[in-house]
């Protein structure tokens, strides 16, 4: 089942109504539109496939998998033993249930929060003191607004604004998403999928949210380890635990594998293992359909290439090793990354593609067309473009393949024309014999 608040920390955006509302082992809403027209998912039963996967489990030989589901075992144990401390209790969701009542009932009031003390945090975080850094010397600035839902970057202001009526733990959140969003603005990476080919715009946008969350999720990590430890017990109580989960487990097993890369490689490839990938493509798909730009239908604009070095754009740091570099190669080739795996997605992709090769071919065909026409007549391009339309005289030749001179003598235009301006039209043999 997926949330339908799976965006980067609830990106409160519009849906339709829900059918089921209900919770799983968190505050949050579930929204499920199993029951809708729309299913989420398709279950396809094959019974040459569990008879195979029968035999395979009644087979002998399998003692060597027990060594390692029992070093698999112990690490989960130990991961949950560590997220145990951040998990909520009864009276918790109690009492955040009651301030969300509260909010939506109440009046608006002006909130406490000042954007000094968000910054404050984050300058705990060195990957989120450098995006600071960063910001600051392009002279972008963070502020508080409450015209929008949860924060957005403005890269033509020159603002990052984060609505204040949030959570301080989602703003840190937030804050952080914005601002690996400018770094990827200036590293070049920012870029509009919609300019693109549909199958590239596809792995761009999941490229670029991918590595948004993985930059969050590591600085929500060295958050804790400074003693701010509200912004990881979001992401543990939220549904983006599963991608904290597989930082977690890359940084215990070795504590290297933050600065060097190979953790936010692993939440950037969890990313594409979960359902957020049909999230993503879902609203990429809408746009294109709207194309509201005129990007993605418009045939006689070239569209860019997918590259490695946009890929490894993504992956470049502040500082450290660019973490995505060695990786560009298979992320544009491994179907993990690449492939629509939803069917309804996939339908509406294959039509807008359809749409546009039908396109680039109705364009490809008009220019033969018109000068197939025009050679079948004879007309002389050489003289369309030396004569303009009034000084153009058109004959046509008689029977003996010789100016009609019945049209000649009938035209005074044409005496007084130079017979350079004369275009002669084979007559068909029917006009002939008249």
């Amino acid at each position: 089942m997926s949330n339908k608040n799976d965006q980067p920390f609830m990106a409160n955006k519009r849906h339709n109504s829900a059918k089921v509302s209900y919770t799983i082992d968190n505050h949050q809403p579930v929204l499920c539109t199993i029951i809708g027209s729309q299913p989420l998912f398709y279950m396809d039963h094959d019974a040459a496939f569990i008879e195979e996967e029968e035999a395979l489990l009644e087979a002998e030989g399998f003692g060597f998998l027990e060594a390692e589901l029992s070093a698999l075992n112990k690490e989960l144990k130990t991961l949950e033993k560590f997220s145990a401390d951040y998990l909520r209790s009864t009276d918790e969701f109690d009492a955040l249930f009651a301030e969300a009542r509260n909010s939506i009932t109440a009046k608006t009031s002006k909130s406490h929060h000042k954007i000094n003390d968000l910054t404050d945090i984050l300058e705990n975080s060195r990957l989120a003191c450098e995006y600071l850094n960063t910001a600051r010397t392009h002279n972008v600035s963070l502020c508080y607004s409450r015209h929008i839902a949860d924060a957005a970057y403005d890269r033509h202001a020159g603002i990052i604004y984060i609505n204040d009526q949030l959570d301080q733990p989602l703003q840190v959140l937030l804050a952080t998403q914005e601002l690996r969003r400018h770094h990827q603005h200036r590293a070049g990476a920012l870029v509009n999928p919609m300019h693109f080919h549909p199958d590239s715009a596809i792995l761009i946008n999941r490229s670029q949210h991918a590595d948004l969350m993985a930059s969050s999720i590591r600085v929500a990590w060295e958050l804790q380890l400074s003693g701010y430890k509200d912004a990881w017990a979001y992401i543990e109580n939220s549904s983006f635990a599963d991608l904290g989960r597989a930082f977690t487990r890359e940084a215990y097993i070795d504590f290297r594998t933050v600065n060097n890369g190979q953790a936010m490689t692993a939440v950037f490839e969890a990313w594409f293992l979960s359902d957020r990938c049909r999230m993503e493509d879902r609203y990429l798909i809408r746009r294109m359909l709207a194309d509201d730009q005129g990007l993605v239908f418009d045939v006689e604009n070239p569209h860019a290439s997918l590259t490695p070095a946009i890929i490894a754009a993504l992956g470049e740091m502040p500082y450290g090793k660019n973490y995505l570099a060695s990786h560009a190669d298979t992320i544009m080739s491994d179907p993990i990354f690449t492939d629509v795996r939803d069917r309804s997605n996939a339908n509406f992709l294959w039509f807008i593609k359809f749409e546009r090769t039908f396109r680039e071919t109705e364009r490809d065909l008009q220019p033969n067309s018109v000068s197939d026409a025009s050679n079948r007549f004879g007309v002389s391009h050489t003289a369309k473009q030396d004569v303009s339309d009034e000084e153009k005289i058109v004959t046509l030749y008689d029977a003996d393949h010789k100016p009609d001179p019945r049209r000649l003598k009938d035209s005074g235009a044409i005496q007084s024309a130079g017979q350079n301006n004369i275009v002669y039209l084979r007559r068909t043999p029917e006009i002939a014999s008249s």
